[in-house]
């Protein structure tokens, strides 16, 4: 008799001879999530630093020093902040990239300009340049936001609805091995060959990114051709269509609510973390290895969930299913973080809250963007993962900082009233969504503004 595992990898063998673009898709996710989680520790590194020389260029610690702000108390909720002005400059910008310029140059171009920025940072880190691990955390910021929006954005131009409640869990597992292989490198090789060559190691995962993207163009001008829709051109616009979506779309509302939310629990638990990491470690590189560690535990436990329940959840019942039990999950977390704050706690609840979001959230959501047109996908869900993902960030980064004034417990006890808010609006996208074109339709515009 068969094993449920080799039913299940023989079901995923049986999807990849019936869909070739998945192999694809597979090492793209997987090259896109290691280089990325190659970086991420690094990035948490800086963020948890005591050295404030190091993170700062020499000019603005002077600038704070002058006006009596104590800069090695406020790391994080600076970093935080320059982050959401560096979105909202970078918005406008993507905005005019995919409104002017075919999907052909656009993705490709995106990702050169990551690989020379890369190569820059391997020469700041090599040179031990002050202020590096400003310009690095606000760099990665951005190529986080920026490039898994444009990959679940070509994901939708490739495969069909029906195809993405199938495949977009099995794609999601190849993206969380890449997840646990780029900390894994990072975790070895750190504290050995230093942060600079990190950076070398992650460009060369976004060069394959750019060989696999130009393998799947083919397929997704095949799924055009066939729904009778041009994705390749241009799409033209206003650049700031996709927030002007989002004002006026009540289902694109609800998914910012939600995402705004989202980012806010992270958020308590992502500075709380940093507490713990600066009081611990003494380095940046035994702080890299640390956060690395956790990204591994992350990882593990949403390869196992998306192995072996993202596809039947999205199969059987839909979408229900993946946003509400992670909404379960963090009611329960944050109630027994509010009575219970201890390190140990945070660090499972941590692990939890970022694991639910990567196998069931994520791929739940972006399931909707295959049943609406590109404009959707590509502007109001690009907007949605900059402005409101870093609006959610400075804005619960600095209501950390005011809440943990009285204790951790007011703290999680916030983040257990947040947690409700976000729960109702994962019910209220849930009736938006109903109201889409049914599954079985091709994908229709809803809207063109």
């Amino acid at each position: 008799m068969s094993s449920p595992a080799t039913t299940r990898f023989g079901r995923l063998r049986a999807a990849m001879s019936e869909s070739p673009p998945l192999l694809w898709s597979f090492v793209y996710f997987f090259c896109l999530l290691s280089g990325y989680y190659v970086l991420r520790p690094v990035r948490d590194a800086m963020g948890a630093s005591s050295d404030v020389e190091a993170v700062f260029p020499p000019d603005m610690i002077a600038f704070f020093a002058a006006h009596g702000i104590p800069l090695k108390e406020l790391i994080l909720q600076v970093l935080s902040t320059c982050s959401f002005i560096l979105i909202l400059i970078a918005q406008p910008i993507y905005g005019t990239l995919v409104s002017r310029f075919p999907r052909r140059v656009f993705l490709p171009v995106l990702f050169g300009f990551f690989i020379l920025c890369l190569l820059g940072f391997h020469l700041l880190f090599d040179s031990q340049v002050a202020g590096r691990g400003l310009a690095f955390f606000l760099w990665v910021t951005v190529f986080n936001v920026f490039s898994v929006a444009v990959f679940w954005s070509f994901m939708a131009d490739v495969f069909s609805h029906d195809e993405a409640k199938k495949y977009y869990g099995y794609i999601g597992a190849a993206g969380t091995i890449g997840a646990f292989t780029g900390p894994l490198i990072t975790r070895t090789l750190a504290e050995k060959v230093g942060l600079a060559n990190l950076m070398l190691v992650s460009a060369a995962f976004l060069a394959a990114c750019v060989v696999c993207i130009w393998r799947l163009r083919r397929w997704a001008m095949q799924r055009e051709a066939k729904i009778g829709r041009d994705n390749e051109s241009a799409m033209g616009g206003d650049v700031l269509a996709g927030l002007k979506l989002i004002a006026k779309e009540p289902l694109l509302r609800w998914l910012a609510a939600l995402v705004f939310l989202g980012v806010g629990i992270g958020q308590l638990l992502y500075n709380q973390q940093a507490v713990i990491a600066r009081e611990g470690f003494a380095t940046a590189e035994a702080r890299t290895a640390y956060y690395a560690g956790i990204d591994i535990a992350v990882n593990v436990l949403t390869l196992i969930v998306q192995l072996f329940a993202t596809r039947w959840l999205l199969s059987r019942f839909g979408l229900a299913p993946v946003l509400l039990i992670p909404m379960a999950a963090l009611l329960l977390g944050f109630a027994v973080l509010t009575a219970s704050p201890l390190p140990i706690v945070v660090g499972i609840v941590q692990v939890v809250t970022r694991s639910n979001e990567f196998s069931l959230m994520k791929p739940g959501r972006e399931t909707i963007y295959t049943r609406v047109d590109r404009q959707w996908r590509y502007k109001a869900g690009a907007a949605i993962d900059t402005a409101f993902f870093r609006g959610g960030e400075i804005t619960f980064s600095w209501t950390y900082k005011a809440l943990s004034a009285f204790g951790s417990q007011v703290v999680f006890g916030a983040g257990l009233l947040i947690a409700g808010v976000m729960t109702a609006s994962a019910w209220r996208l849930l009736r938006e969504e109903k109201k889409l074109p049914s599954a079985g339709t091709r994908d229709v515009p809803v809207s063109q503004d």
